[in-house]
């Protein structure tokens, strides 16, 4: 069936904002290099054009997939970016997801028209193509906000964990300074709370007084994931830094 526009119409894009964490707990970013103009040369957030038969998320996969060769990525909708100018090619309004990965589980392999895929740490960023910067600034605030709230990233921690090693997740994902962590007390009660841990055992064979274990208890937290905000801001983390 063939329709008649009486006005223009935009194109819409998708974004990815894929974060990761690196063996040295440093946080970073999956940028590409632009094959081609506009910007050609320059790095940008993978992503493209959706088809018109496509699903949004089902394009941004795509786009992710087809750039980097990062696949299998569990992402969410971000934001959704329209102002007139943002890309010298005509009116286009971009549709942003997020995710945050084990970078190690996800070696890129660029293909179409990306140059090359590349990490990158989130306090080294080249200059970004069009207004990518922005939108990764608003990535980042709300990965930084939903941690406050929300657990996330236990996909990156050891299948076992200490909850020393998961405040130390939580700091990086935050940027905090390394003489200003979060306090000890508070993370842990807050944590806690959330009732989304279980404790498996104790540490064996360290120098060090052994500490607990714990593991990232899924059926509790999707049970959570279906409460509503208000719920799971009482039961949050709301952490004091």
């Amino acid at each position: 069936m063939k329709y008649c526009y009486e006005y223009p119409r935009p194109s819409v894009t998708v974004d990815c904002i894929i974060f990761g964490l690196d063996e040295s707990q440093v946080l970073k970013v999956l940028l590409i290099q632009r094959g081609h103009d506009p910007f050609q040369g320059h790095w940008a957030l993978p992503g493209g054009f959706v088809d018109l038969q496509e699903d949004l998320e089902f394009a941004a996969l795509r786009e992710l997939e087809e750039e980097t060769g990062v696949r299998d990525v569990f992402i969410e909708q971000l934001f959704t970016f329209g102002a007139p100018g943002r890309d010298p090619r005509g009116r286009v309004i971009s549709v942003a997801y997020y995710a945050l990965v084990n970078l190690t589980e996800h070696p890129v392999n660029p293909s179409t028209d990306a140059q090359s895929a590349e990490w990158f740490p989130i306090t080294q960023l080249p200059q970004l193509a069009f207004d990518h910067e922005l939108i990764l600034e608003t990535a980042l605030n709300r990965l930084r906000a939903k941690v406050r709230y929300q657990p996330i990233g236990f996909e990156l921690l050891p299948e076992k964990f200490t909850l020393t090693q998961l405040q130390n997740l939580y700091e990086t994902i935050l940027g905090l300074p390394k003489n200003e962590p979060l306090n000890k007390r508070n993370f842990r009660t807050r944590i806690q709370k959330m009732d989304v841990l279980k404790e498996v055992g104790i540490q064996e064979g360290v120098s060090h007084r052994p500490a607990k274990l714990y593991s990232f208890d899924k059926a509790r937290y999707e049970e959570l994931q279906k409460m509503k905000y208000k719920d799971l801001v009482y039961r949050g983390l709301d952490f004091e830094i």
